[in-house]
């Protein structure tokens, strides 16, 4: 059998990336803006000129909500943290109790595998988590 030549779409590669416990992110070589989704063209440029590269995964909640589930799920929060290198990530925090996630909070990112998908999250820092 052959092996499939096919290039992978952006969400694919972001994918593959988190899939080998890489947090990688896209930004325009000729700007050096990073940017978070990943896409084709760089936003508001429509530079195609980009490149992956791994941030620091240091970041700061910029807001934050609880999700309260029916039981006998677990409440779970969902949160805009601004990464170090500008972009803002919508992600989970991990680590702590939903209801403690406060904006301000430093994060750091971390790969999780939740229902055998690997998933983008951030704990608190210094948390071993």
């Amino acid at each position: 059998m052959s092996e499939d030549k096919t290039p992978l779409g952006i969400d694919a590669q972001f994918q593959r990336h988190l899939d080998e416990g890489r947090f990688m992110l896209q930004r325009s070589r000729k700007s050096g803006r990073a940017f978070y989704y990943p896409r084709v063209a760089e936003p508001g440029t429509g530079a195609t000129d980009l490149e992956w590269f791994a941030p620091s995964g240091r970041g700061v909640v910029y807001s934050t909500t609880v999700v309260r589930t029916r039981p006998p799920a677990e409440p779970y929060n969902v949160a805009l943290v601004d990464l170090e290198e500008g972009p803002r990530v919508t992600t989970r925090v991990v680590g702590i109790p939903p209801s403690d996630v406060r904006i301000g909070l430093k994060v750091q990112a971390r790969i999780e595998q939740v229902d055998g998908k690997a998933l983008l999250v951030f704990a608190p820092e210094g948390s071993a988590a």
